[in-house]
């Protein structure tokens, strides 16, 4: 097992992963599980694409 630092921050990704592995039992959460066909419809409207209408002048 790799050995975990906990002054720094993972620079791997097998560091993450150890570093995930070091989470105690106790600290873990249920994810809720979505029902099938629970998920909203999702389009892009004008507020949306305002968003990142001019994103390539950024870039």
């Amino acid at each position: 097992m790799a050995e975990v630092s906990i002054t720094t921050e993972p620079e791997t990704m097998g560091e993450l992963i150890a570093d995930c592995a070091d989470i105690p039992p106790s600290l873990h959460t249920e994810v809720p599980r979505a029902r099938p066909g629970a998920a909203r419809t999702w389009a892009v409207d004008d507020d949306c694409h305002a968003q990142v209408a001019e994103l390539d002048l950024y870039i």
